[in-house]
């Protein structure tokens, strides 16, 4: 890529940050004229892919603990009325 040696911290980065990321560097590969010489990008690229798919999963079980309790909050006040 265009800087080579910016180290970037994944793992602090958001989901939106990471998707905007991999979009940046899909765009990079599709506008190079020599991929052959791409594969430590393209094994960022997967490298990156792989943390949004954790980072995704991870979310979702979040939203659907979030989402139970909720629920089982409001469920036990109804049946305290």
């Amino acid at each position: 890529m265009k800087d080579k040696n910016k180290q970037i911290d994944y793992e602090k980065m958001s989901l939106e940050e990471l998707t905007n990321e991999a979009k940046s560097i899909i765009d990079y590969l599709e506008n190079h004229g020599n991929i052959a010489e791409q594969m430590d990008t393209y094994q960022n690229l997967i490298k990156l892919n792989n943390l949004i798919e954790k980072k995704f999963h991870s979310d979702g079980k979040n939203i659907n603990l979030k989402t139970k309790e909720k629920i089982l909050n409001i469920y036990s006040k109804k049946n305290v009325s």
